[in-house]
């Protein structure tokens, strides 16, 4: 049976953003590889880190959502000790209750996606003619 887990974890900011992102796609396909379904994939960036991580400061914040065996997720947690990018990570299995908000999140952030911004301005054009006024002594 596939059980819903969350992973995260911190990229080194040293690396570019093909870099980076070649780093997601490995795990990503780590995961894919072994029967996993990814649900969801959300890519933070770069985000200053509450304490610093061997000397660094800030980090590269990805947070992947998907269904797998259990077994799949100390396979998982092997190349991410392995890999010398990532700095910190943590994965969790999503309880049913975890499983409800978490789809929730993701619809309202699609949702946030397709309307329109409140704050952004609208460009007006304003025409302003050349008037001569008569003015009387």
């Amino acid at each position: 049976m596939l059980n819903h887990y969350e992973t995260a974890f911190i990229l080194t900011p040293v690396l570019s953003e093909p870099q980076m992102k070649e780093a997601v796609e490995k795990f990503k396909n780590l995961l894919v590889e072994n029967g996993a379904k990814i649900e969801n994939e959300e890519l933070w960036g770069l985000r200053k880190l509450a304490y610093p991580i061997k000397k660094l400061t800030n980090g590269f914040y990805i947070i992947l959502q998907f269904a797998a065996e259990p077994t799949l997720i100390e396979k998982l947690e092997v190349q991410y000790r392995r890999d010398e990018r990532v700095l910190r990570f943590l994965t969790f299995r999503l309880d049913k209750y975890a499983l409800e908000y978490a789809e929730k999140r993701i619809s309202k952030k699609g949702v946030e996606k397709s309307v329109e911004p409140k704050n952004v301005a609208k460009k007006q054009e304003v025409v302003v003619e050349d008037v001569e006024i008569e003015m009387e002594d």
